[in-house]
């Protein structure tokens, strides 16, 4: 009995779960439509498909039923017939929003014979989804089995494939997974890979720990169209009836339900129920695409938003003005960054709606204008306390007034740049000087397959799948474009540094290299941090998308020629200085290494890592440095020690390759300085102060170590593996005593706070522990904990959980997660002369990475896998390119030409494969 009730149980929640996978698009569309009976060709049977929804008397199907006296109704049936076999799961469905004809309940039958009862559909239009078990169809009825009043009918069917069915890649996309926990960067929607536009609905106003869009909150407060690193603003929001737009969000939001709610990537649609009004949205790269389908009869207030704390950072200082009756311009500051960057930003914008307002009306603060030509808002924030803060600020906007009927559709597009008014209608007039928007998404979604299909998987379970495509749409997502079409970009490295801020940081407005076709030969970006991004981003970009890697190396490079500094999370063109350490040396060479880096002149790259290298740079504060550069490690933390070591290395890797052996030695000799802050007793490392004591005895504690203590930050020195295994006394010894941490965390799932725990993978510091037992002689431990970590931190594909609920940083958890199910992955980051990857067991049978020829010979590289499944994760033995490989590694120079690796996995350990 137990048992069969855990199996109902199990059964419960997966089907609980099919809502939640936010994917594939509607296939309704596809199919034929035959119906019982039809009123007039004004309710035709198509009707149910043309994605005219909740319209009252437009784009419904109305049956000929009729009620007799007693009320004895003869039920109308409607039936969809598909060419082709679907696979479906499930079903939603909309009664028509006549009060007086309401379709209650009925039942769905199947070709394969099977039915499921539907009750309690709603009667005001209402979408009641109906979910179910998979199944494979030719065609579905609708019948129906309850309902009051005459003419009962549909105003829409949707029908949605199951994922063994899913047509593309976007639509193994879940943009929901761990929306709960993420940031205010986290979820969009609206925006290209790394599109300077990044737009998307807005649930709850905060930046991390569920800000943003957060999949537990029912209202929407409007629609940014910056979600950037500490970058957001320009917050448009469609309304019906009287509002006040003076109380701020709270006077125009309204809820919404994930009934009937599209989330893509390159398109999101939801209905707004306090003004009766579907929101689609998509984007170009830099012009963010809106249509509004009104479902009733109202006066509408389009409210462009320019004041007031979004998220992540505070508008202030709007500058507007009415162009015509069909565009708005202007300017919004941000300020208020919580984790440094220039103290201003300017925004610049230009809005265009496809029909002519009836009246612009604005508010500012408390006070309400009508007719306005143009608007400045309030100046000026206040801090939310005396430390570093976000602001607040009074909201300040217009608003265009239209009057709407049921099913008419009003257009908005809005276009950014950081530059100017022009570059801002320039980035319209060239990517989007048209109104078609299914074009627009269309195209916006073609190329997120584009990108996304770079790495095509088969195999493994729906969930792995699902949770590999929405890795790789995260790890393409949160990094912004800066540059206008014109290859303007705004400079904000002048200023002075306060701390982790650039106070009266001064813009300069500077154009990017370009080609001999004037093509800008690089981006800049807005970035979170690239700390630690050896263990995720850098190898990744590499493998499927080395441009992306090429360019954001030359961008850096291009911040230092700009500022003297290598940036670590680079904001708006100047620094934020978030994290420590110079990890853009990481991401440089790994891109030299595997000649990548192709943007810019090595010799350029090279003097800019050197002077950040050095005390004044960006490695570090500059006593500190120095004490370090003198004594092997930096007072007082281990966690800065053993970055700047691997660095150190890095640098030092590419000298010797470029032909620089006393450069070579020199940063040679200072990546062993971390040697001094292993502790014998505790067979660990653990951080010094200037005088050379022991900070504390304790491995758990976080002091002394960045987001780390002693049990998570010891193996993260990836570049001399050997040299901690010889200080421990042998690799036996490293490997017992790494086991016991993995065994530790297990329970926990491997995901702990910024420094609890013995392992982390919820943050940056731990996220190359599971690969170091390659180095240390026993790979099949590395097999083993790789399908663990991915399973239990990274494997969930719900709103709460699937990234360790702690930090992705636009893409870095996704990343590791990616190269984990991949089975791929670079302890060095492939910073070595000759990088290599290390080979753990994929949860796929089949992966095929195409390969750029810009940067490859070859054209493609598959993984294929024998014997896959969950208790066969350890290898048994392999080959590449038909040829015997029993090392736990290949050169990267075989991954360029292009090949096949094969790998038999089984349910024991080979240990004598590998070593």
């Amino acid at each position: 009995m137990k048992l069969k009730l855990n199996f109902f149980l199990l059964g419960v929640f997966l089907i609980s779960q099919l809502s939640l996978l936010a994917g594939p698009e509607n296939i309704a569309s596809k199919a034929r439509v035959r119906v019982s009976s039809q009123l007039n060709s004004v309710y035709a049977a198509t009707n149910v498909t043309d994605g005219k929804i909740r319209v009252l008397d437009k784009g419904e199907w109305a049956s000929k039923s009729s009620m007799t006296f007693w009320g004895l109704i003869d039920y109308p049936w409607i039936q969809l017939d598909w060419n082709t076999p679907q696979t479906i799961n499930k079903v939603i469905v909309y009664d028509r929003p006549d009060l007086k004809s309401h379709t209650a309940g009925g039942t769905l039958h199947f070709s394969d014979g099977t039915s499921v009862f539907v009750s309690a559909i709603p009667n005001d239009g209402s979408p009641k989804v109906v979910e179910f078990p998979s199944r494979k169809v030719e065609w579905m009825r609708f019948e129906v089995t309850d309902g009051d009043g005459l003419n009962l009918g549909l105003s829409e069917i949707e029908v949605y494939p199951s994922p063994e069915d899913y047509p593309d890649f976007v639509s193994r996309v879940d943009p929901y997974i761990e929306s709960a926990r993420g940031r205010y960067f986290f979820f969009v929607t609206g925006s290209q890979p790394f599109g300077m536009i990044g737009a998307a609905p807005m649930t709850r106003n905060k930046n991390q720990y569920g800000g943003g869009y957060n999949y537990n909150s029912r209202e929407i407060l409007g629609f940014p169209q910056v979600h950037g690193w500490m970058l957001s603003g320009v917050t448009l929001m469609p309304t019906t009836g009287k509002i006040d737009p003076t109380l701020g969000e709270d006077g125009w939001k309204s809820a919404f339900s994930h009934d009937g709610e599209i989330v893509q990537p390159g398109y999101h649609r939801l209905y707004l129920d306090d003004y009766n009004t579907w929101v689609e949205q998509t984007s170009t790269d830099r012009v963010s695409f809106y249509r509004f389908r009104y479902t009733r009869d109202a006066v509408t207030n389009i409210l462009l938003n320019l004041g007031g704390y979004v998220s992540t950072s505070t508008m202030t200082d709007a500058k507007l003005t009415k162009v015509s009756d069909t565009e708005l311009q202007g300017s919004v500051n941000t300020t208020g960054r919580l984790w440094g960057g220039p103290d201003n930003v300017e925004l610049f914008f230009v809005v265009r709606f496809e029909k002519p307002f009836k009246q612009l009306n604005s508010w500012n603060d408390k006070d309400v204008s009508e007719n306005i030509s143009g608007l400045e808002g309030p100046k000026g924030s206040t801090p939310r306390n005396n430390g570093m803060s976000y602001h607040d600020a009074p909201t300040a906007g217009v608003n265009a007034v239209y009057n709407v009927n049921a099913g008419d559709e009003i257009q908005v597009k809005v276009a950014i740049s950081y530059t100017s008014i022009e570059n801002a209608r320039n980035n319209m007039n060239t990517e989007c000087d048209h109104w078609n928007f299914d074009a627009v998404r269309t195209a916006s979604q073609q190329e997120w397959n584009e990108w996304l299909g770079r790495i095509d998987v088969k195999g493994g379970t729906n969930e792995q799948q699902i949770k590999f495509y929405t890795d790789l749409w995260h790890v393409l997502l949160g990094r912004h474009k800066l540059d206008d079409v014109s290859g303007d970009y705004p400079d904000y490295t002048q200023g002075e540094r306060k701390g982790s801020h650039t106070i009266n940081a001064q813009r300069k407005v500077r154009t990017l290299p370009k080609d001999k076709a004037g093509k800008p030969m690089f981006h800049m970006y807005n970035s979170d941090a690239f700390w630690l991004t050896q263990w995720n981003l850098n190898v990744l970009w590499g493998l499927a998308w080395p441009e992306v890697l090429d360019d954001f190396a030359a961008c850096l490079v291009q911040y230092a020629e700009n500022g003297g500094l290598l940036p670590r999370g680079p904001n708006a063109g100047g620094y934020s200085y978030i994290m420590t350490g110079c990890p853009a040396t990481n991401l440089i060479v790994s891109a030299y290494q595997k000649d990548m880096l192709t943007k810019i002149p090595v010799e350029k790259a090279y003097n800019a890592m050197v002077q950040n290298h050095k005390p004044g740079g960006m490695m570090g504060p500059e006593n500190e440095l120095q004490f370090y550069i003198d004594n092997g490690y930096y007072p007082g933390n281990a966690g800065i020690t053993l970055e700047a070591a691997f660095q150190d290395w890095s640098l030092g890797q590419m000298a010797l390759k470029s032909g620089k052996k006393k450069e070579a030695r020199y940063y040679g000799n200072r990546s062993e300085g971390w040697t001094k802050l292993y502790r014998p007793d505790q067979q660990l490392i653990f951080p010094k102060d200037k005088n050379g004591k022991w900070l504390h005895d304790d491995p758990l504690k976080g002091h002394g170590w960045i987001e780390a203590n002693a049990w998570q930050g010891t193996w993260s020195v990836s570049h001399d593996i050997s040299g901690l295994a010889q200080l421990m006394g042998g690799n036996d010894q490293l490997c017992n005593k790494l086991n016991h941490a993995f065994e530790q965390a297990a329970p926990d799932d491997f995901v702990f706070g910024y420094s609890g725990g013995h392992v982390s993978y919820a943050n940056q510091p731990g996220c190359s522990n599971a690969h170091v037992f390659n180095y240390a002689g026993k790979p099949w431990l590395s097999q083993y904990w790789v399908r663990r970590v991915n399973e239990q931190a990274y494997g969930a594909t719900t709103p709460d959980r699937g990234y360790g609920g702690h930090d992705e940083d636009q893409g870095q958890m996704g990343g590791v997660s990616a190269l984990m199910s991949l089975g791929i992955f670079s302890l060095k980051g492939n910073c070595s002369v000759e990088p290599v990857y290390e080979i753990t067991s994929p949860v796929f049978d089949e992966i095929t990475i195409k390969q750029d020829s810009d940067y490859y010979s070859g054209k493609g590289f598959v993984v294929k896998t024998h014997n896959n499944s969950k208790e066969n994760c350890y290898i048994q033995k392999a080959s590449l390119n038909g040829k015997e490989l029993n090392k736990f590694w290949f050169y990267h120079a075989d991954f360029a030409k292009g090949g096949v690796l094969e790998i038999w996995l089984g349910p024991e350990p080979n240990k004598e494969w590998g070593i």
